[in-house]
């Protein structure tokens, strides 16, 4: 998709579209972790989707005939930081172009790792196809005391560490929205390091894998921590637990620095001599070229100089070839050391495929975000222990999957066997996030009204963050009384009565925008700033890019899709549904994890805009709905 985009959009589109930065020059500044680091800037304003640990493709004119790929570092409002292995010197150039791109890398991995899969990978298979049965839990384990690091966790999480501890080949951790679903995977780290375990924690994603780093690494710090992956998508913080940074400061590496300074006085002498290239070889092999040269022969019109020349070329190019081989040796041996030490290894599920740990044997695989990966990705940790625990909520959203062709990757292995082995799992029933009416239809709609909320946050209300001696000096709006409401924490405001409210395509774009709810949504958000609310505590959440778009160019707060606001939350959210059409057609809308994602976003405040005649097709927007009318927060707009 990505290289197709890149091939029949314009740079310009592809650039509005946030994912191509056109007409760039780069600085070196120098390098990081054996990376340089190019600043690439311009004077007009960089406006960009790209952000900081994503691969780009650098380019000057055709972006698809360049291979030159580099992991952003740094961002800023003119310019952006790139994290490149070798930099050609055109790299340095004006006029330079940045994409957004994605490698085949990860696809490989997944594809080698399910070609070489092991035992225990095939294990993970059979469980889901119902062909192999877990073994009943440790009762020993169970019957245990446990004395937790974390004493202030809730029973459900205490549980859910003691299960999983208990199991003897999985365990499933269900954490809906707030649950704490992190702090429950530390406490269950920590608890398998306390045993002696050597274990792999991984998650699809770089950021939820720094955020387990970051919080594990303040909860013990006797634990040996070791980060895999690409130093440039490691959050700041945790730069001193990678592997890239622990071989740069290992003891050897003093060793491998000298060496390459031996290189690079063995290179400048080589480069005395004449290189033999097909020029001058004229058809002899290296071992004629250097035996002709000792014995100061000539031959094919080449003279015993230029013979002699080329032969000591090749005996200082051999003698660096051998410190080059010696210093692989030493930085594997370095590598060995590392993990060798480390008690716990943390990766993406991806990079876990890494030859650096080929050879280890963990007891246990912990995956975060598991309902979000995809089969063929999980396997990759799964394969490497002797039990695995994944953690994640099927009832949010699933792993992205572009191709039509590939829908079926959609069916994570997390639901394959919390439905197969429910008796294997374990679901945390406190939130932490929202107000406890706030909780109830998602509560009621999704989790069967199984969940609480914590004390701390039951009562949280709209009219703690605003400021009400602001509203004499402020215009007031139709659905003032809901929108400072304590009792109506959730509101639907109405557009089916609105003239101009239908939905709308622009021109060479499949994606929806709604004019009537973005000014709706507009009014709304300013209506809250002048109240003293703060920008970053009110998201804007729209299903359809071009709403998102639209809305985004006419205010300074966070704007994003439902994906994009998956595992984040706001005081306020605010939703434009867009759908408004007299067929009853949500399209995507109908795709109900997203809704469940979009509902609990919110801690004090969610206001959904939408055309109740449009939406109620769907029986789940239907009772929606009707929620909001008995609540008597049902708005027409």
């Amino acid at each position: 998709m990505m290289i197709n985009e890149i091939k029949h959009l314009s740079p310009r589109k592809r650039e509005q579209l946030g994912r191509a930065i056109n007409r760039v020059k780069g600085k070196k500044l120098g390098k990081e972790l054996g990376f340089n680091i190019i600043q690439y800037g311009r004077r007009e304003p960089i406006d960009t989707e790209i952000s900081v640990g994503d691969i780009v493709l650098i380019s000057i004119g055709n972006p698809l005939k360049s291979d030159l790929t580099g992991t952003v570092t740094e961002k800023g409002g003119r310019f952006i930081k790139v994290a490149i292995e070798n930099v050609p010197r055109w790299a340095l150039k004006k006029h330079v172009r940045i994409d957004l791109y994605a490698n085949d890398v990860t696809f490989r991995r997944m594809e080698e790792n399910l070609s070489n899969l092991s035992l225990k990978g095939k294990d993970a298979l059979e469980y889901s196809l119902h062909k192999r049965h877990p073994q009943e839990d440790d009762e020993r384990i169970l019957n245990k005391e446990i004395k937790f690091v974390d004493d202030s966790l809730n029973e459900s999480q205490k549980t859910a560490v003691k299960r999983a501890l208990a199991s003897k080949n999985f365990f499933l951790i269900h954490g809906p929205f707030g649950t704490g679903k992190t702090r429950t995977l530390i406490e269950l780290i920590n608890q398998e390091y306390l045993m002696g375990s050597k274990i792999l924690a991984t998650a699809e994603s770089n950021n939820a894998i720094d955020n387990i780093l970051e919080r594990l690494a303040k909860s013990n710090d006797e634990i040996n921590l070791t980060r895999l992956g690409h130093p440039q998508r490691v959050n700041k913080d945790n730069i001193q637990f990678t592997l890239a940074y622990k071989v740069e400061n290992h003891p050897l590496n003093k060793k491998i620095n000298n060496l390459r300074e031996k290189i690079n006085e063995l290179s400048e002498k080589r480069d005395e001599f004449t290189k033999p290239t097909p020029r001058y070889k004229r058809g002899y092999s290296d071992s004629e070229i250097y035996r002709m040269g000792v014995m100061r022969k000539g031959g094919r019109g080449i003279s015993p100089a230029i013979m002699n020349s080329m032969a000591r070329w090749l005996e200082q190019n051999k003698n660096i070839d051998e410190i080059l081989d010696t210093i692989k040796k030493m930085e594997e041996n370095i590598i060995q050391d590392i993990i060798s030490k480390s008690d716990i290894i943390l990766s993406t599920n991806s990079s876990a495929a890494l030859e650096s740990i080929a050879k280890t044997k963990f007891n246990i695989s912990i995956v975060d975000e598991a309902s979000q990966a995809t089969i063929p990705s999980v396997l990759i940790p799964i394969a490497k222990a002797s039990k695995f625990v994944l953690a994640g909520d099927h009832k949010q959203l699933p792993p992205t999957i572009i191709s039509k062709k590939a829908q079926d990757l959609e069916d994570t292995l997390f639901e394959s066997l919390i439905n197969k082995y429910p008796d294997k799992s374990s679901l945390l029933n406190v939130q932490y996030r929202m107000n406890n009416l706030l909780m109830e239809f998602p509560n009621s709609e999704f989790y069967n009204s199984k969940l609480d909320s914590a004390e701390n946050v039951e009562d949280i209300v709209i009219t703690d963050i605003i400021e009400e001696n602001r509203l004499s000096e402020i215009e007031t709006i139709k659905m003032e009384d809901q929108l400072l409401s304590n009792e109506q924490p959730l509101i639907f405001v109405d557009t089916s009565k609105v003239d101009k409210k239908g939905e709308k395509q622009l021109k060479d774009s499949k994606s929806i925008i709604n004019l009537a709810e973005a000014e709706a949504t507009l009014e709304i958000a300013e209506f809250y700033r002048k109240l003293g609310v703060e920008d970053k505590d009110i998201g804007i959440i729209s299903p359809y890019a071009d709403q998102v778009n639209l809305i985004k160019s006419k205010t300074p707060l966070e704007v994003k899709t439902v994906d994009g606001f998956q595992g984040r939350e706001k005081e306020i959210i605010i939703i434009s549904t867009v759908r408004s059409n007299e067929k009853g057609n949500v399209g995507f809308l109908s795709d109900l994890r997203r809704l469940n994602v979009a509902l609990t976003r919110a801690k004090r405040k969610l206001i959904i805009i939408g055309n109740k005649e449009t939406l109620k097709v769907n029986p789940t927007y239907k009772r929606l709905i009707k929620h909001t009318y008995e609540k008597n927060a049902l708005v027409s707009m």
